[in-house]
């Protein structure tokens, strides 16, 4: 399901919710680019409140400690993965017979580098577009995760809010850094990036470590 409404050039971000339902999240350009000053000013004052501690033992961390991948959490019959392709492809195309679930092909307007990736499914072609969990799990799992309860691990792993389509390559290079070693080569879309980075930490409660939070004071001072 996609839903996007449009306000003074801006999209509201309409996500599926751990329970269900429909929930609206933060206003992010429709296409890649700089958030207005709202959003910019509503960002810094979620990063002051964020707690600022060093990382955490990386120790137990498995990525079946987020529940299996890419669960139906929101039960519409669509994978997680399939259900983001959908929002953030362009001119999808479906396996027949799986009510529009399966995504076959479609093309992603890569918002990390600018290119226009054509998409594929396929054993051979799949892996050129990859959904990004902007905080990555094993970089929660240092600053919090540890703690959360299995429900609350599985919600924040499948979480639209935290999950973008992006190119493969980058999506690989980026592995599990944080703003403090890794930004999107494409500047103009870097305070959208953070925006939406300190909103998934403040909803889940993710503490930043000091250079994390210098970055990304940094990168909303240019915005």
């Amino acid at each position: 399901m996609r839903v996007r409404t449009f306000l003074a050039g801006l999209a509201t971000m309409t996500v599926l919710t751990g329970c269900g339902g429909l929930e609206a999240q933060s206003t992010y350009p429709d296409t890649p680019g700089k958030p207005d000053s709202a959003s910019v000013s509503d960002a810094r004052k979620k990063l002051a409140k964020l707690d600022v501690k060093g990382r955490a033992p990386k120790t137990g961390f498995d990525r079946d400690e987020f529940g299996p991948a890419w669960t139906d959490v929101d039960r519409n019959g669509c994978d997680t993965r399939n259900d983001i392709l959908k929002r953030d492809l362009e001119d999808e195309t479906f396996k027949r017979g799986t009510q529009d679930c399966i995504v076959l092909t479609g093309t992603l307007k890569d918002p990390y580098s600018g290119k226009t990736i054509e998409f594929k499914r396929g054993q051979d072609t799949s892996m050129d577009v990859q959904i990004d969990h902007l905080i990555p799990l094993s970089d929660a799992w240092q600053k919090g995760a540890q703690q959360w309860s299995a429900t609350k691990r599985k919600e924040f792993a499948n979480d639209p809010l935290n999950l973008l389509a992006v190119d493969g390559p980058l999506n690989s290079q980026k592995s599990d850094s944080d703003a403090a070693t890794w930004l999107p080569p494409r500047k103009a879309y870097r305070c959208t990036y953070i925006a939406r980075q300190i909103d998934v930490k403040a909803k889940y409660d993710v503490w930043v470590t000091s250079a994390e939070k210098n970055a990304m004071e940094s990168i909303l001072g240019n915005c």
